[in-house]
């Protein structure tokens, strides 16, 4: 049994957990036209069953466990053959009472997550950290609001910061290059510049569960060639960790969903660009032609023929310390051109989804830009079957309809 399951098991029988209430729930879960092994599936909650707060429904068996959060729940459907479907009962828990299978946690300017087992996946970082031995670094490139450090299962760190040969690189970060706002040029990306910056404005939220672990937070874009400086765009970003699988393939899952939103009357105009927008910088080990490799769903390896291509995910991966490691990152179909353009690097572990390569567009005022994209870290080198499957589990869910069985005193 994979330790997700037997962690779960383990905690229903462990603390002896009670019903919440004789709230009982047939869960039908429909495959599909493909086959399922260890599916993320999210659906809609009946208010009829209560949409506020957080919830937890568990099977008997403790094998299924369904989070419900703000209405929407969300369910790891262990296999189901394309074409089938197949019906669990499933009861309400006291969520308070089942130990957390991913915790999140915040401590001095950093928001780590941590699994029942030990392993921290990833980590958001609130405030500026410098990295050691760097000697000083321009304030200009100063930075909070990213994802670093980046782990696989086995602990083997896959992401870099403030990089010698591009100090504004961070971890997984988004911002954007070449941009048109208020007839000025602020160019977010290249932060050393001096005319566009991206700030952490504030960690709005946190939360651990048995299913998943997240957070919400805000940031905002700021043109610094105004006089004062001006806000051109808001930024929300909410990341969901997943409790690490075991099986087929152990991995760290988690998400980011991205909302940028314009903070004046005026819309960001972001003319046609080679790069810009959703970004991951690999290990210092991976810099050079030969240390870092990719691989994209189109099955293409050559880095100079990938660029400038579209895909529905990018792996990328090299060895750390003598160990192969790496991560796939997601396109969702519903971004913005979708499957978008990459940019990939000809000689330095750097990857980007830029929408921008593909010609002129624009945030525009009411218009929110809304990003997702799901991240894939394991050890070893890539497996493009598992990652078409993941892919394609992120694309197309299995579908859930629930049903009331009964309803007791809450």
């Amino acid at each position: 049994m994979p330790f997700r399951h037997l962690f779960l098991v383990g905690c229903v029988a462990m603390m002896g957990l009670a019903p919440a209430s004789a709230q009982k729930v047939s869960l039908v879960i429909d495959a599909g036209g493909m086959d399922r092994l260890h599916s993320i599936a999210d659906f809609e909650w009946p208010a009829s069953l209560g949409v506020n707060g957080d919830q937890l429904f568990a099977s008997e068996d403790g094998q299924h466990l369904v989070r419900v959060r703000n209405g929407m729940a969300t369910l790891l459907v262990r296999k189901i053959p394309a074409g089938q479907s197949m019906e669990i009962r499933v009861e309400r828990m006291d969520p308070s009472r089942v130990m957390s299978a991913i915790s999140a946690i915040h401590h001095d300017g950093r928001l780590s997550f941590l699994s029942a087992a030990g392993q921290t996946p990833v980590e958001y970082l609130t405030r500026v950290e410098l990295p050691e031995g760097r000697g000083e670094i321009d304030p200009l490139y100063h930075r909070a609001g990213y994802l670093h450090p980046v782990r696989t299962p086995s602990g083997v760190v896959i992401s870099d910061d403030y990089p010698e040969a591009h100090t504004h690189h961070h971890g997984i970060w988004f911002p954007w290059t070449k941009t048109v706002f208020q007839d000025r040029h602020p160019d977010f990306w290249n932060m050393g510049g001096g005319t566009g910056r991206v700030e952490f404005t504030a960690l709005d939220s946190f939360h651990n569960g048995p299913v998943y672990a997240g957070f919400s937070t805000r940031h905002r874009f700021i043109d610094m060639t105004a006089d004062p400086e001006v806000t051109a765009l808001h930024e929300t970003w909410t990341v969901r960790v997943y409790a690490p699988l075991q099986d087929p393939v152990p991995c760290h899952i988690f998400d980011l969903h991205s909302v940028q939103f314009c903070a004046t009357e005026s819309p960001l105009i972001l003319p046609e660009y080679r790069y810009g927008g959703l970004g991951f910088r690999g290990h210092e080990q991976w810099n050079g032609v030969e240390n870092c490799h990719f691989l994209t769903s189109n099955g293409e390896t050559d880095r100079i023929k990938a660029h400038a291509t579209r895909a529905n995910w990018c792996h990328i991966g090299g060895q750390v310390d003598g160990r192969w490691a790496g991560m796939a990152i997601l396109c969702h179909p519903d971004n913005f051109r979708s499957p978008q353009p990459m940019r990939i690097h000809p000689h330095e572990p750097f990857f980007n989804f830029a929408p921008s390569q593909a010609g002129d567009w624009a945030i525009e005022p009411g218009k929110p830009h809304v990003s997702r994209y799901r991240f894939v870290v394991t050890d070893g080198k890539p497996d493009p079957e598992f990652l078409n499957r993941l892919w394609n589990d992120y694309a197309t869910p299995p579908s859930v309809t629930v049903k009331t069985l009964s309803v007791g005193p809450q």
